[in-house]
């Protein structure tokens, strides 16, 4: 017994050595092996030393065992580094029949952290005897039963594995039966017991006979059953199968009824004798009757249960064929069927890595998420094409692995156009039919600032009546950003780069409305030209720009000024005179424009006598002929000078006139002569310079504006939005005709303060976007386009 202790020892010692030296060469692995059933503190193996670690080291570093999720079947005494047996093992309850069982442990040091991987392996000990699960099998051969007669049992099992789990049978000795219990190779066939010789019921009715089962481990264990054999008299012809082994194929989710196959024994017995009856042998698994019945009479075996491909694929049926003799004689025979695949299992999408929202400026290629496919059928029914739909769509799938796919972005991305996109991932089998799964995504598409403000058109005009209060709301301005958040917040402001606009216009930041921050006066300025820009919030901040023209429109705030006329000098006439005679002229002038600049003459009532003034050309003429008589006397003539303005403005001024006769006349004139005096023709000389530089000056200004309202309405015909049908036109009439916007100087503020020009009796406005203000109330053209300010005299 010692010797023997000594002799395990060394071969233990021997084969830790073995371990230890692959360990070192191979994967850094420990593997240990100890049997089952080892008693507590067993010895295992020197683990410290194994791993290099000094015994005095383990407490200091912490060391430490963890066994992965099953119980502390091991533990290591940190006094000496050995590792040992904790608890029982038991190999069967652990492992079950796996041919390999291990224990996988995981060693901890710290300072510096460093894990060690341990395996050890639990060696099978015989320590399970094979089990036959009947104490006693009954069986009943009739005397007329040939030699070579061949009668199936029972076997045994064993719970242990390898060669501990090896089994063989031995038949106890006796005169007529042999066994026949396979080959080594076949280990879990049944035994079958062989008739060697005809029985003799007469002689002996009943055989008692000791069936053993052995393994093969030392030392070695066995199992007995009693086996009690019936010798019957007459029924001498068991059934008989056509074939021993019945290979059939069978469509998986074959409805319940379902024919598999009709077996057919026959029996060379007559009456009872060869009636014959089916039914499973003790050796098909109870899992395989619920799915297959055998009909006892007919023979036919058809479907009961529920027949699945993906769970078993091949049944191994053993059917028993047995007549109604006394005593019953039987034969056998093997169904194997195989299970054929069919198209029942659709494919199955798994969506990973979603990640969502996709930036707008995401590159194509990106990755969006990641998609694995599945499919539990086999075969052409198990591979799987996946697609996206819809189709054009700026996504693609790109095949990474078998069955393994990434969404991509195919194309670049506009936020503004399409917000977010609805996926459907399909993946459809190669079956027949095919059986298709789908998985809906949902990828929303997150704003970048790649917009600019914009304004509905390039540029607007306002008009804005004079003498407006200060900080009156002349207009609104409004730009969109399709952007969204920050990116759409829009903020206004004046550029004042080409001239200082802050004492006339002012923006409001958030809402755009333009603000005139003092009373416009026509006189002084007639038009503002400027840009307001908008910037949006985003990062980097993006710009827009819009052309605003602001026309002054005037107001009849100036009362007709009278020149050249001097009240205490008479103008002298001679007598006598015709009637509609000219006698002189009243020269006004009115800062104002238009209608409030078109001025009429009349004569006060007191000075009406034979006297008349031109009603716009304030000519002072006789009504009727004058005679010598009526000579050698001063009137004064009160003339009233009036606009057409609303309310009307109006001045006085004096006109004398001294009628002589011609000899008075002739004595002043020599008089005048005499004293170097002149008297200049104011009536014809005035009239005609000031005719030459009035249709001068209107004619000038009138083809500038028509040639900058045509290069505007050119260059902005494509994106001009006009109110009303047509282009609108402030249009004036009276009774001496149209015009439009009439005005009195052509002072124009753009970019830089223009100089006083001469004046304009017409002036013709064509905007794109006519847009009137007055008091920040806006006016919009009617249906014909027009703007009328129609007004009596």
């Amino acid at each position: 017994m010692i010797a023997w202790q000594k002799e395990d020892g060394a071969k233990r010692l021997l084969q830790l050595i073995l371990l230890h030296t692959a360990w070192k060469v191979g994967s850094g692995q420990l593997h240990y092996s100890v049997p089952e059933e080892s008693q507590h503190g067993s010895f295992v193996g020197r683990i410290a030393q194994d791993l290099g670690l000094e015994v005095s080291e383990l407490v200091p570093r912490m060391f430490r065992m963890v066994s992965k999720g099953q119980e502390d079947y091991f533990q290591v005494n940190v006094q000496n580094g050995i590792l040992f047996v904790n608890s029982r093992i038991d190999r069967e309850e652990l492992c079950i029949k796996s041919p390999i069982c291990a224990i996988h442990l995981e060693v901890i040091v710290d300072k510096p952290l460093r894990v060690f991987h341990v395996e050890v392996e639990i060696k099978d000990i015989n320590d399970n005897a094979p089990v036959f699960s009947i104490d006693e099998q009954i069986l009943a051969i009739a005397e007329s039963r040939v030699a070579g007669s061949r009668f199936l049992l029972a076997g045994a099992s064993d719970a242990d594995t390898d060669a501990n789990a090896r089994i063989t049978y031995k038949l106890s000795p006796n005169d007529y039966f042999i066994l026949d219990s396979g080959s080594e190779e076949d280990q879990n066939k049944s035994p079958v017991l062989i008739l060697k010789v005809p029985l003799d019921r007469e002689e002996s009715s009943l055989h008692r006979l000791l069936l053993t089962a052995s393994d093969g481990g030392k030392p070695q264990l066995s199992g007995t059953v009693q086996l009690v054999i019936n010798v019957v008299d007459a029924n001498d012809n068991p059934p008989v199968f056509n074939r021993s082994v019945y290979r059939v194929k069978l469509l998986e989710n074959s409805a319940n009824g379902t024919l598999v196959i009709k077996l057919n024994a026959t029996d060379l017995d007559d009456g009872i004798n060869k009636e014959i009856s089916y039914f499973f042998s003790n050796n098909v698994p109870s899992s395989f009757t619920r799915i297959f019945s055998i009909s006892s009479n007919a023979g036919e075996l058809r479907v009961f249960g529920k027949v699945d491909f993906e769970d078993v694929n091949l049944y191994d049926l053993q059917v028993v064929a047995e007549d109604k003799g006394n005593p019953p004689l039987s034969g056998h025979c093997k169904v194997l069927i195989e299970v054929l695949d069919v198209n029942d299992n659709a494919p199955e999408v798994t969506v990973s890595s979603l990640s969502v929202p996709v930036p707008e400026n995401s590159t194509p290629g990106t990755v969006v998420a990641l998609i694995s496919i599945s499919d539990r059928d086999s075969g052409a029914n198990g591979q799987v094409t996946c697609s996206l739909w819809p189709s054009g769509l700026p996504f693609k799938l790109t095949s990474t692995f078998k069955n393994y796919y990434s969404l991509v972005l195919a194309e670049p991305l506009d936020r503004e156009q399409v917000a977010e996109y609805s996926l459907v991932v399909i993946a459809q089998d190669q079956g027949d039919p095919p059986l298709s799964a789908s998985s809906s995504l949902l990828v929303p598409i997150s704003d970048v600032n790649d917009n600019t403000p914009t304004f509905a058109q390039p540029s607007y005009t306002i008009f804005v009546r004079e003498n407006n209060p200060p900080g009156a709301h002349i207009f609104t301005v409004s730009a969109s950003d399709p952007d969204v958040a920050e990116n759409s917040l829009v903020s206004y402001w004046l550029d004042e780069k080409l001239w200082p606009l802050s004492s006339y216009i002012s923006v409001h930041s958030e809402s755009g409305k333009l603000y005139a921050l003092q009373p416009l006066d026509y006189e002084e300025v007639k038009l503002l030209e400027f840009q307001v820009r908008a910037k949006d919030a985003g990062l980097p901040s993006l710009c827009g720009n819009v052309t605003i023209q602001v026309f002054v429109l005037d107001e009849n705030d100036n009362a007709p000024a009278v020149s050249g006329l001097a009240e205490d000098t008479p103008t002298l006439v001679k007598v006598p005179l015709a009637a509609g005679h000219v006698v002189g002229k009243i020269h006004a002038l009115d800062s104002d424009s238009g209608y409030n600049a078109w001025l009429r003459y009349e004569l006060h009532d007191t000075s009406r006598g034979p006297w008349r003034v031109g009603l716009y050309s304030g000519e002072i003429s006789t009504t009727r002929a004058l005679e010598e008589a009526e000579g050698s006397n001063i009137q004064s003539l009160l003339v009233l000078v009036k606009d057409h303005g609303k309310p009307v403005l109006s001045t006085t001024a004096t006109f004398s006139v001294s009628l002589v006769a011609s000899a008075q006349a002739a004595q002043s004139d020599a008089r005048l002569s005499r004293m170097g005096g002149n008297i200049k023709p104011l009536a014809d000389t005035t009239n005609l310079y000031l005719m030459i530089a009035i249709c001068s000056v209107s004619s000038l200004f009138l083809l500038v504006i028509l040639v900058y309202v045509a290069l505007r309405c050119q260059s902005q015909a494509k994106d001009a939005m006009m109110y009303g049908p047509g282009t609108a036109t402030l249009v004036c009439a009276s009774e001496v005709g149209s015009w439009s916007y009439s005005n009195r100087h052509s002072h124009i503020l753009a970019g830089v303060s223009g100089e006083a020009g001469g004046k304009s009796d017409l002036m013709v406005f064509s905007p794109n976007i006519p847009v009137f203000s007055e008091n920040g109330k806006e006016l919009v053209p009617n249906a014909t386009g027009q703007v009328s300010c129609m007004e009596p005299l």
